[in-house]
């Protein structure tokens, strides 16, 4: 089983947008040599613990500090753009980086409505499945007699994906023949049925020939299970914050997260959460096993909001290791 990385970019407190970029650069370069398949950057707006706004920008410069691990985005939010306006921009990644580029998009807005009329975004109509089509044409072969093609783009073929949190997208990555990849790490309410349903519904196309499906999974390993607890205290704070409307940067880490941001709130941040893997290498694997037996992924793809950048390294080395063993074991 393939295992990859989503990445934020996350900017901690005490930090700056600077050097959350330097972090993340870093932070590919030692996911390659992990093993890891992709590295994947997800559009967000008007979030100040968050730098890869600029998906598509930093895409490429991280892709310029790496030479293996595919790069790509998980994902661009469509409805902000042009079709056209991403398929030139993912049309130049890709010929500049050949075989390396992935396109996820998403139907969400990556922000408020704040955010959606600073984009100038149209929010009359949802043309998603118009869109993605539009767009998975502009990267294909070359279509005589049209009258707009994409330069770069045409005839690149950069793989798109579907991400989605609900069944709206299983079930229009199981009807285009794309691959899907479910957000269980911050809504997994949907996720069994996601699943299900795009699997059973599944039409082969040009790009996919059977279901590919891949399960994102929060990470927090350490070297014991308190200091795993510890490192992830930080996600709980920035959740909590993000949904009472007060975004900021990543906290640092508590002792106690009860006392820093309630006990009922508490109890929905971990529901919210609970595809998570936490603590020492022996629970991240029991906890990574489980959710591979029950869903049987193609892929698994990582994240973890962790402030401390040395932290975050380590949790995503111990969670390779993980990784790398339950394949092998799966092999055999």
């Amino acid at each position: 089983m393939r295992y990859s990385v989503l990445d934020l970019a996350p900017v901690p407190e005490g930090g700056d947008a600077r050097t959350a970029i330097a972090n993340s650069v870093q932070l590919a370069q030692k996911a390659e040599g992990w093993g890891y398949n992709r590295f994947w950057l997800a559009e967000h707006h008007n979030m100040p613990g968050i730098a890869s706004a600029a998906t598509a920008v930093l895409i490429g410069h991280i892709a310029d500090a790496t030479s293996r691990i595919r790069v790509g985005a998980g994902g661009i939010m469509l409805p902000n753009h042009a079709p056209l306006a991403i398929a030139e921009q993912f049309g130049t990644l890709e010929t500049i980086h050949p075989g390396r580029i992935d396109l996820g998009l998403g139907r969400a807005p990556g922000g408020d409505m704040a955010v959606a009329r600073a984009l100038r975004r149209g929010l009359e109509q949802d043309s998603f499945p118009d869109d993605v089509v539009e767009l998975i044409e502009y990267l294909g072969d070359a279509r005589p007699g049209a009258s707009v093609a994409a330069h770069p783009g045409t005839g690149t073929h950069v793989p798109v994906w579907i991400l989605g949190s609900s069944l709206y997208g299983a079930q229009l990555a199981a009807h285009l023949g794309l691959p899907y990849a479910f957000a269980s790490h911050f809504a997994p309410d949907a996720l069994d049925q996601a699943v299900q349903i795009y699997r059973d519904r599944f039409q082969p196309s040009k790009q996919l020939d059977r279901p590919y499906f891949m399960l994102a999974a929060n990470v927090f390993a350490a070297e014991t299970d308190a200091e795993g607890a510890y490192l992830r205290t930080s996600m709980q704070q920035a959740f909590a914050r993000l949904r009472t409307g007060q975004p900021s940067k990543l906290p640092a880490p508590v002792d106690d997260i009860e006392a820093a941001i309630g006990p009922d709130m508490t109890r929905a941040v971990n529901q919210a959460l609970r595809v998570t893997a936490t603590g020492s290498k022996a629970s991240v694997h029991r906890a990574l096993a489980d959710l591979q037996a029950r869903y049987t992924p193609d892929e698994m793809i990582l994240t973890g909001q962790i402030h401390d950048a040395d932290a975050r390294q380590r949790s995503f080395q111990i969670a390779a290791e993980v990784l790398s063993d339950l394949g092998t074991a799966r092999a055999a």
